[in-house]
């Protein structure tokens, strides 16, 4: 299957006063918020990238996204269409970092730490070296 390049989805901005705005993703089941406009787009377009990206590493159909003319809203609410451009999100969830934890004996490690040895950079290195990968 074809992975989309963008993506364009309806989101509910919901404003009550002395309240960060709610955003809702009513195709994808989904919310969250943000402290003025800007912020609240902002963590619209992450969220729909987290969500969308996910549906895709886990092989899950993705919902046609709701005309904006069919977004049913209240007075204090307002449709916006929001955007994600995946390959971004995908090239920065490859390049995620993880937390590995590692045993070292206690000398090595206090070594180390007196010569201000940064462990992640060491062990990078050392795994690029050992597989090659220059």
């Amino acid at each position: 299957m074809k992975k989309a390049e963008r993506y364009f989805y309806p989101a509910v901005f919901t404003y009550e006063p002395g309240q960060e705005i709610a955003i809702d993703f009513p195709d994808l089941g989904c919310a969250t918020s943000g402290v003025n406009d800007d912020d609240a787009l902002l963590s619209a377009r992450e969220l729909l990238g987290c969500v969308l990206y996910g549906m895709e590493e886990d092989g899950e159909e993705i919902p046609d996204p709701t005309p904006l003319s069919d977004v049913e809203t209240r007075a204090n609410e307002y449709t916006v269409l929001v955007d994600v451009y995946m390959p971004s999100i995908r090239q920065a969830n490859i390049n995620r970092s993880v937390n590995r934890t590692v045993t070292l004996p206690a000398w090595l490690n206090a070594a180390a730490l007196e010569r201000n040895i940064n462990f992640s950079q060491v062990l990078q290195d050392a795994l690029k070296a050992q597989l090659n990968l220059g």
